[in-house]
């Protein structure tokens, strides 16, 4: 294979590009006083490729969620470029980029009258056709009860409305999948579950987390943030030292604070 059908090859494989992405952000110090243009990540470079499962990682407040929407164009950044299939995100309508790529948030909104109604809104705004075998392989999957499709989201604990977010998200099959704490507020079981369901999607997946055990079995690639930059972006995970620096930086954050 020539070096250009090597390049070629390579961009078929890759999904997002982010280059030098930084994001600012107005914060307030601990005795109030306001600080503009704070930035939340700073100068952050990385590719996704197809197929990835990644886990993003940092202490609390180093810009995971942050990523996240800026992958879901939630929010833009305030320098650098993020590419999608090699093409700028400010050249791609917005509701088409998300049809794409989907952000499921640690408590989202579910936006219908019923569970089943929810499983089904998305699948509509897609003009995708077999909408009840969809819906019915979904809750096999992942082992949604029956009864649940006839219950309002207010009928549903936070856990629960965030496991239905999960399988609707899944049900579109979407190119990229971004999942923000997706087992912060799951049983061991759900937990295990969704273990084996995200080894079986053909979606790239991106997981911001805290469960590091979970983590470890999940993720075939890290993204560790720190202070908003990027310190580690590999493959061969060494956990026990992703550990020991988060938790570092946090026992040096809290005396901070004392």
């Amino acid at each position: 294979m020539d070096s250009f059908d090597c390049d070629r090859a390579w961009k078929n494989l890759m999904r997002i590009r982010v280059e030098q992405v930084s994001f600012a952000a107005g914060r307030v110090t601990q005795k109030g006083t306001p600080i503009s243009g704070y930035e939340v990540l700073r100068n952050v470079s990385f590719v996704v490729e197809k197929g990835n499962r990644i886990a993003i990682v940092g202490a609390s407040g180093s810009g995971k969620t942050t990523l996240l929407k800026l992958l879901n164009r939630l929010i833009e950044p305030s320098a650098g470029s993020i590419e999608f299939e090699g093409k700028p995100y400010s050249e791609i309508p917005v509701l088409q980029l998300r049809q794409q790529i989907l952000f499921v948030a640690q408590e989202p909104k579910l936006f219908g009258t019923t569970i089943r109604e929810a499983l089904i809104y998305p699948l509509k705004l897609r003009n995708l056709k077999d909408i009840d075998q969809r819906i019915d392989q979904v809750v096999e999957r992942m082992n949604i009860p029956r009864e649940w499709l006839d219950r309002s989201e207010l009928e549903l604990s936070t856990g629960e409305r965030q496991w239905i977010a999960i399988a609707r998200a899944l049900i579109c099959q979407p190119a990229v999948l971004l999942l923000d704490e997706p087992i912060a507020n799951l049983d061991a079981a759900r937990s295990e579950i969704l273990l084996k369901v995200l080894a079986q999607v053909d979606s790239t997946v991106l997981v911001v987390t805290h469960q590091f055990e979970w983590a470890e079995r999940f993720a075939g690639r890290i993204l560790q943030l720190q202070q908003g930059q990027l310190i580690r972006n590999e493959m061969g995970i060494d956990w026990n030292s992703v550990k020991n620096t988060i938790a570092q930086i946090e026992r040096e954050e809290a005396a901070e604070w004392d």
